[in-house]
């Protein structure tokens, strides 16, 4: 008989678990046989040990089988993006709107934060009324209407890796290689998906802190999916330094609306945005190449076609019809506005990425427990860029806190994250490789 306990042991020892025994803790997980204790053992042991190609494919199967796989009927291709998680990462709230501006149609099933990393629901939440787990049929109906809907996962999809996702993020086990290829495809497999576009980071504000270790994770990605029979690429980027310079829930939001109207496009998170958007429409057979792809993702921005879909999708979702237009009358402001002055002159050489996340987290804006509530309306803005010259007592950022001791805290985070100095500072393209 295949106990979680033995399963777990077998693990721990270094065993190569047969796909029987992997379904059958999974199955487990799924009906509550499983505890959260012996669940939180098992991520610790594929953690500590690592899993086999075969045991990768048999995690992310079971995942996927363990609620409803979605079939969609729509005229254009299912397609959809994941990042491996940043800071300042709002990428999604973006792109989604634009590639179905550009002809695609994308389901996508987002997470929640994971460590010092930013999730996409909850900045979601920060919308009123928007409904980030709203049932299959309201989902459906959404994605009709509009061409994309970002939700969570209902109780339908996937829900072992609901269960294993929030152990994770409180457990020291979200860096672990498997259990993200796991996490991250049967989510993509649940949604009927016909192409994915994985945007893997590397950098000090990224799971996978080194270039090879990134390589190695889309590399994993890329396999596991298309032997899935989902057809997937991925872009690693650049996560040394926050991919926006907001970071929190409703002042990303604020961030993705200022992007798609146009009001604020700075160059690092434009790049990445239209990467990820090119290689989608590609995938999709909606363009011929980047360059063409390319060419139609800065017309749907200008047009503000992609604007009025991500208006419509939050619409459509339960949220207010004009958060676009007066994003202020929705999205919750923090009581306490605070500058982070530069300790002395020069150039921002450095950031130490995941301490400005950990900053956020500091402010109320992410989870230590899974029960733990978010303030959506704390966080940072105005965060100074690499290669970017200030002086003394200028300020490299902006603290959004609900109480002036709060601020303090941040405040000495951020100055302690910023490295400044005499040289350049870091730069250049974030856009690192490519893995087909």
């Amino acid at each position: 008989m295949l106990l979680p306990q033995e399963i777990i042991r077998a693990k721990r020892e270094g065993a190569v678990l047969p796909p029987e025994a992997i379904e059958r803790f999974i199955a487990g997980l799924t009906e509550g046989h499983v505890t959260e204790g012996q669940a939180a053992a098992f991520a610790m042991a594929v953690c500590w040990r690592g899993l086999s190609l075969p045991e990768r494919v048999a995690l992310t199967r079971a995942m996927t089988l363990s609620g409803t796989v979605l079939s969609w009927d729509l005229p254009g291709p299912i397609l959809d993006k994941h990042s491996t998680g940043g800071v300042g990462d709002t990428v999604s709230l973006a792109l989604a709107p634009l590639v179905a501006a550009c002809g695609g149609f994308v389901p996508m099933i987002a997470g929640r934060g994971l460590g010092h990393t930013g999730g996409t629901l909850d900045k979601l939440d920060s919308i009123p009324g928007y409904a980030t787990a709203p049932d299959i049929a309201h989902f459906q109906r959404a994605m009709r209407q509009v061409g994309c809907a970002i939700i969570g996962q209902t109780p339908d999809l996937a829900p072992a890796d609901r269960r294993l996702y929030a152990i994770r993020d409180v457990t020291g086990t979200v860096e672990s290689l498997d259990l993200i290829t796991a996490s991250i495809l049967s989510k993509k497999l649940a949604a009927g998906l016909g192409g994915l576009v994985m945007d893997v980071k590397a950098g000090s504000g990224a799971f996978m802190a080194t270039r090879e270790e990134a390589q190695a994770l889309a590399e994993s990605l890329v396999t596991v999916a298309n032997g899935a029979g989902l057809p997937t690429r991925a872009v690693l980027t650049d996560m040394d330094a926050p991919l926006a310079s907001a970071a929190g829930n409703a002042v990303e939001v604020l961030y993705a609306l200022d992007y798609l109207t146009g009001r604020r496009r700075e160059p690092r998170f434009h790049a990445v945005t239209l990467a990820l958007g090119a290689e989608m429409l590609v995938l999709g057979g909606l363009d011929p190449d980047h360059a063409a792809a390319t060419t139609r993702l800065e017309a749907a921005l200008a047009s503000g076609r992609a604007a009025e879909l991500f208006g419509r999708m939050v619409e459509a979702l339960g949220g207010p019809p004009d958060v676009v237009a007066r994003p202020d009358r929705h999205l919750p402001g923090a009581p306490v506005l605070r500058p982070v002055p530069a300790p002395r002159a020069g150039r921002v050489v450095a950031i130490a990425t995941r301490e400005i996340g950990l900053a956020v987290i500091g402010l109320g804006g992410g989870r230590t427990k899974p029960q733990d509530a978010i303030d959506h309306a704390v966080g940072l803005t105005d965060l100074a860029a690499p290669g970017a010259e200030v002086a003394a007592g200028e300020p490299i950022a902006m603290v959004h806190a609900r109480s002036e001791a709060a601020a303090e805290r941040a405040i000495a985070a951020v100055q302690a994250a910023y490295r400044i100095g005499d040289g350049q500072g870091a730069g250049g393209d974030p856009i690192l490789a490519r893995v087909v």
